[in-house]
């Protein structure tokens, strides 16, 4: 498995920072690591390049939410790297670090150069638009060749039950694309959850461009009556008697794929969670699946009969 790097140790900033930190962390390794200031440096470019990535996320709310929720390497099964510089622009900031726009761009990244709109990639809102996350932060890092342009990037939702999230699905959907209405099948993949990303290549705009731009598809999942997910775990509740739980039993539980038998053991407290291994979502990405718990109720009768009534008294004599 991958190692990610951890965003908040890369700036230096403990996980509860205000956002004013954040940036004010930011602002001074950007002045320290930036290209103009280490000419020929490769291990200072690299630095920049992490610390920018590591700002485009702990800058953006959402995508902080969703770092802090999963960690390191569930988010970078949730974002690939174009998602994470989507809307992301420093322009203003580097020319307050007297950098400008075009410094940034020309220089410290090799010399790409503008060219058509892309909606919201990296510094989509004006400044250095046309400059697209994978171009800057990609494969091939600095120094790559400037690239075609592309027409405009377009995004939607698509929301869909919790089962089809985790067995996978194949929905129809239909948008408004160069005036026309675009209709196309969409293969959802097991394991996916909300707040995910399906990019559909070349579905996007074309306009003028010789090339169409994408299609970004944002998943909503449905909340499920019985089951709740947790990352690739799932969490169930059981009731059991009084009873069972003091002398023990074996229950049937239902998981996403049908049923499991699993034992109770005696003297089991309220509110402890038994797990079924592998019962649970498979990874979106790589092989493997989480876990279910199984989280015990026990039941307390609200109201006796005499003779239930009548054993509680003798188990009282005894001590019980």
């Amino acid at each position: 498995m991958a190692a990610y790097e951890d965003y908040y140790k890369l700036l230096g900033v403990s996980r509860n920072a205000t956002e004013a930190e954040i940036k004010k962390t930011y602002r001074k390794l950007a002045m320290q690591y930036h290209p103009d200031r280490n000419p020929g440096d490769k291990s200072a470019e690299e630095k920049f390049k992490k610390i920018n990535e590591a700002y485009a996320v702990l800058s953006d709310k959402e995508k902080r939410a969703q770092f802090d929720r999963f960690g390191s390497a569930g988010f970078h099964q949730r974002y690939t790297q174009e998602d994470i510089f989507r809307g992301f622009d420093v322009g203003d900031l580097f020319k307050d670090l007297g950098f400008g726009s075009e410094d940034i761009f020309n220089r410290a990244f090799g010399g790409a150069r503008r060219g058509g709109s892309h909606g919201p990639g990296f510094g989509g809102r004006g400044r250095g638009a046309g400059y697209r996350a994978e171009d800057l932060f990609g494969g091939g890092g600095f120094g790559q060749e400037a690239y075609t342009p592309q027409g405009r990037d377009l995004s939607m939702d698509l929301t869909i039950d919790f089962m089809e999230a985790i067995t996978g699905c194949e929905k129809k959907i239909a948008y408004i694309v160069d005036g026309a209405r675009n209709e196309i099948t969409v293969k959802i993949p097991r394991g996916i959850s909300t707040g995910q990303k399906l990019r559909l290549s070349g579905k996007g705009e074309r306009g003028a461009s010789p090339a169409p731009g994408d299609l970004y598809v944002t998943l909503q999942v449905q909340e499920h009556p019985v089951f709740k997910r947790e990352g690739d775990d799932i969490l169930v509740e059981q009731e059991i008697k009084l009873s069972e739980a003091l002398l023990g039993t074996t229950i049937e539980v239902p998981t996403v794929t049908g049923t499991s038998k699993i034992k109770v053991p005696p003297g089991i407290q309220s509110h402890t969670k038994l797990r079924l291994k592998g019962c649970g979502v498979h990874h979106f990405k790589g092989s493997g699946q989480g876990d279910e718990y199984v989280k015990i109720l026990v039941q307390i009768p609200k109201h006796l009969t005499a003779q239930q009534k009548k054993l509680v008294e003798e188990l009282a004599k005894e001590g019980f």
